[in-house]
């Protein structure tokens, strides 16, 4: 059975094509920086591989260049787009609804269309997604896979917030938790790895959107975005933890529209916010020229990890393994040395010969008696999708 996972990301689109339940790649490949100056979109199969920098301005542009792609006579893997039986699609956001992998019909992509307020920059592009992946594989079976899915183990004390509690019972406004698939593949991956039964890891998945997850046994029990991807630590161009009292400032003292703020918060602020630059390989670059603004912004980004870190370990009183993942875990070994730092404490010490590496596989980064290990896995949350899209196929 071949299976397209389609993976929209808020900048960018991860996708790959399966031969399951083989598991087998025939073609994999990203488009990256969406709507910034030299996009960049990537091709490979067994016997091409392009690179090139073009025009790509929005997620629909981007999912109909991969199409192309796919289906070009000299470098394309498929003849017909009739060959597909199932596209795997990464939805972000679902709410109180959806908790399980879902066969998309109408009803599930107005459910999705709903929920757009809570996670802005990532539903929408799963939602356009959907629709042209739709016009594009007409007889392929469409189907949702939920990051909100794998924190439903989540206890009601870390998952309630402290407001009245109709707003809980009636509006379902809790936290629900997000990047699910990437947190689920890794942490099986280091469970696995480590041989520990019962296993106490925080994984930390570090891209333009950035999010952490405790998970004791095998399950997650608190996690660092909340009711929408926009609280806990510092990301490409969302703010992370604020007092929500600026937002009452903002709107009753400064005059911003409640529009406008949200906004700020979800695509002005973070590190586009603190620096002028949303990709932290610019970032990086700028501060190692002695940028001031762009070396704090690295500084802030680490010490938010470093607290979080400290209250899982609290949470699940212990800590076996910290894991890196995602674009920025997997290959910035400027952000892993600054969070693993001065972090003794709680058993966590670094081998700096051995984090420089921008890992492929997973692969330990911690000096030879740390008590708490340090690895860096990379995700692949496209075999994820398209494990649990086989599964509801069968």
């Amino acid at each position: 059975m071949k299976i397209l996972v389609i993976n929209s990301g808020s900048s960018s689109i991860k996708y790959q094509l399966f031969n399951m339940p083989q598991e087998d790649v025939i073609c994999s490949g990203l488009v990256e920086r969406i709507g910034l100056n030299n996009a960049e979109i990537h091709y490979k199969s067994t016997a091409n591989n392009i690179d090139e920098i073009t025009d790509i301005p929005n997620h629909k542009i981007g999912l109909e260049k991969i199409v192309n792609l796919l289906l070009d006579a000299n470098t394309g893997v498929l003849k017909s787009t009739s060959e597909i039986e199932a596209v795997g699609h990464r939805v972000v956001h679902g709410g109180s609804t959806f908790s399980n992998t879902t066969i998309i019909n109408k009803e599930v992509k107005d459910k999705i269309k709903t929920l757009f307020s809570l996670a802005p920059q990532h539903n929408p592009a799963n939602y356009e997604g959907i629709v042209v992946a739709e016009k594009m594989f007409p007889k392929a079976i469409q189907i949702a896979v939920f990051d909100t899915a794998f924190h439903q183990t989540i206890p009601v004390e870390a998952y309630k917030y402290a407001i009245p509690t109709k707003f809980f019972d009636e509006e379902h406004i809790r936290l629900y938790g997000f990047h699910g698939t990437s947190h689920k593949y890794v942490s099986e991956k280091a469970i696995d790895y480590l041989g520990i039964a019962n296993s106490k890891i925080i994984t930390i998945h570090l891209g333009n959107g950035c999010s952490m997850t405790a998970i004791k046994n095998g399950k997650s029990i608190d996690h660092s975005l909340g009711f929408g991807p926009v609280t806990g630590l510092i990301m490409g161009s969302r703010s992370g933890d604020i007092d929500h009292a600026i937002i009452f400032y903002l709107v009753n003292s400064l005059g911003y529209k409640l529009d406008e703020v949200n906004s700020l918060l979800q695509k002005e602020s973070g590190m586009l916010g603190l620096t002028g630059f949303s990709d932290l390989r610019d970032i990086e670059a700028e501060a190692s020229k002695g940028n001031k603004n762009c070396q704090l912004a690295l500084d802030m980004n680490a010490y938010r990890i470093k607290k979080y870190i400290g209250s899982y370990a609290a949470a699940m009183n212990g800590l076996d393994a910290i894991v890196f993942t995602a674009g920025i875990g997997e290959n910035s070994d400027v952000i892993r040395k600054l969070v693993c730092t001065h972090m003794e404490y709680l058993g966590i010490e670094l081998d700096a010969e051995k984090n420089n590496v921008r890992a492929k596989k997973i692969t330990e980064i911690h000096k030879k008696n740390s008590k708490t290990k340090i690895l860096i896995i990379p995700t692949n949350e496209e075999v994820e999708i398209a494990k649990q899209s086989y599964q509801l196929m069968k």
